[in-house]
């Protein structure tokens, strides 16, 4: 029995959310009433584990979905086989708005990096909210924003050739506030596992953080990483960076 229940995929093993689940999703509080019920009857959860996918390319849109608990991955793999991650989604964190809006295949997988707890709204319910709720709407225009100048920004940061300011600036998304409420101030990351979103090393992660430390923008704790400067992480800028084997340190 067990056996099988293990092999059950990530939609088989749905089930209906909590009460502290549905507490966490930001968006529901800027419902009416009944918009905000129909929403919390219609979400399902899911309980997702590393090898699971939560959307795989050129299958179709079937919810929205979003990070209740964990650190999940979007990535692809170009004609070469070459596998491109374009960011992680933390907690509070909700995406694929513009491929549900278009009612349109995937075109990026979404897996987690470890046990996660995501969230799905239909497809079908997603569209009644955009027809019936300002507040909905808002949120999802704010997300597209936001959206946008986070993968012009992830460009930028596939071109930049230092790693300090790669991990500084990767970092510095995943802070962000707009699109990743749940964070707060403290991101509960392993070096593995960003190491896995930046495209380095462990060890040349672990080196750099050990560099934004000593800067004072962030400090490394048990399971994960504090900002203290997230101004600092974005100011991070390719000319600010110094040369090979020199320590950069706050003025």
């Amino acid at each position: 029995m067990h056996a099988a229940r293990s092999e059950l995929s990530l939609h088989q093993r749905r089930r209906a959310p909590t009460a502290a689940e549905l507490d966490g999703i930001p968006w529901l509080r800027l419902l009416s009433r009944g918009e905000g019920e129909r929403a919390a009857r219609d979400i399902t959860v899911g309980d997702a584990r590393p090898g699971d996918f939560v959307c795989r390319v050129g299958r179709p849109v079937t919810y929205w979905f979003g990070v209740i608990e964990g650190l999940l991955k979007m990535s692809t793999d170009n004609a070469q086989g070459q596998h491109m991650t374009f960011t992680g989604v933390p907690p509070g964190g909700w995406f694929g708005e513009g491929t549900a809006l278009k009612r349109e295949v995937y075109r990026y997988n979404i897996q987690p990096l470890r046990n996660s707890v995501v969230a799905g709204l239909p497809v079908d319910t997603f569209h009644w909210l955009l027809d019936h709720s300002i507040g909905f709407n808002r949120f999802v225009m704010n997300q597209l924003n936001e959206r946008l100048a986070q993968f012009i920004a992830a460009r930028e940061i596939d071109r930049l050739a230092n790693p300090d300011v790669r991990v500084a600036r990767s970092l510095a998304a995943l802070f962000n506030p707009v699109l990743y409420p749940g964070v707060g101030e403290v991101l509960r990351i392993t070096q593995q596992e960003l190491a896995y979103l930046v495209g380095l090393s462990r060890q040349r992660v672990n080196e750099a953080l050990a560099a934004l430390q000593a800067q004072g923008a962030i400090r490394v704790e048990y399971g994960g990483l504090r900002v203290l400067d997230l101004a600092a992480l974005r100011a991070n800028a390719p000319g600010q960076a110094a040369a090979p084997g020199q320590s950069r340190h706050a003025a």
